[in-house]
């Protein structure tokens, strides 16, 4: 994976940059407020825990999506940090990625226009709450299905598989966790990679932040040891700083899903008919191909609940 040039700036420049365009709401001290504590739940399957399509997707009469069209636009809520999912390019100024690119298949299926989006910067710990107090009709955003996240928020079908691993500078000799013990390891707060990181029996220290090019430059500066999430997101990281790598094998399984309210089951039905479409016609391979590398694997079979 090779970034445009642009993307190679110090990481510094490319947050202000992006902040000039985009605000994101909320104060920094909100996004390390620990989410509420979720009861004891049954037992769920992250990947088979969605609704089935009935259908190629219809814009019906009465329908959330039918309110979306009248408003004129989809507000998503995505990453601006996210290369290559979900990220700002300042030289288009606009926000690009394999995550909106699914966005914009979704307006297309509602509008016939795919540019008929409002995309809204939210960090990690935003992306549930946004979903819930409906200022988004739904989140792009590198989001694992977890059993836990499933009490508050539906999720579509799988739409990409990650797993957790390490990011260290070139130089040091750390394989994974287990060799970061009593040291930093930076992830976003409300991001699993905190979870993992706590769980490590080596006992990192978590070290939570906004956003992962927060932890890129905290690495850079080495006032963290090593950064852990999804490897996607890391093979982002690295292909911006050619002085880091990605060690060890996944330890972790990460299906995506784009999280939308529970009051739209219709909806969620329609956004797995876009989905289905793209595995079927291409264009989720294409747009893997674009934007996550040229050895592209099947899409994640679509799995329902119902």
């Amino acid at each position: 994976m090779r970034p445009p040039g642009w993307l190679r700036l110090p990481s510094v420049l490319l947050v202000t940059a992006a902040l000039t365009v985009w605000v994101v709401p909320g104060s920094a001290a909100a996004y390390l407020t620990p989410p509420p504590a979720v009861p004891l739940l049954p037992p769920c399957h992250p990947s088979a825990s969605s609704l089935r399509p009935t259908g190629p997707p219809r814009v019906t009469p009465g329908s959330f999506m039918e309110q979306i069209r009248d408003r004129g636009r989809l507000i998503a809520g995505v990453s601006e940090y996210t290369y290559p999912f979900g990220f700002f390019n300042p030289l288009q100024r606009k926000p690009e990625g394999f995550d909106i690119d699914i966005v914009h298949a979704i307006a297309k299926a509602i509008f016939g226009n795919p540019n008929k989006v409002e995309f809204k910067a939210i960090s990690d710990l935003q992306r549930l709450p946004e979903v819930q107090s409906g200022g988004v009709d739904i989140v792009a955003h590198t989001m694992t299905i977890l059993c836990q996240r499933l009490y508050y928020v539906d999720f579509s079908s799988v739409y990409f598989n990650a797993g957790a691993q390490v990011l260290v500078p070139k130089n040091s000799l750390a394989k994974g966790l287990a060799d970061l013990g009593g040291q930093k390891v930076c992830a976003t707060a409300g991001s699993d990679s905190i979870a993992h990181i706590n769980a490590a029996r080596s006992h990192p220290i978590p070290f939570p932040v906004m956003n992962f090019t927060d932890c890129l430059m905290l690495l850079q500066q080495r006032d963290v040891a090593a950064i852990s999430t999804d490897n996607n997101i890391l093979d982002g990281l690295a292909a911006q700083d050619p002085w880091t790598k990605v060690v060890g094998s996944p330890f972790t399984s990460e299906p995506y899903g784009l999280a939308i309210s529970q009051q739209h089951p219709g909806f969620v039905r329609f956004v797995n008919a876009v989905l289905q479409q793209m595995r079927t016609d291409g264009q989720w391979a294409d747009d893997y191909r674009d934007w996550v590398g040229h050895s592209v694997p099947a899409p994640p079979r679509a799995r329902y609940k119902d």
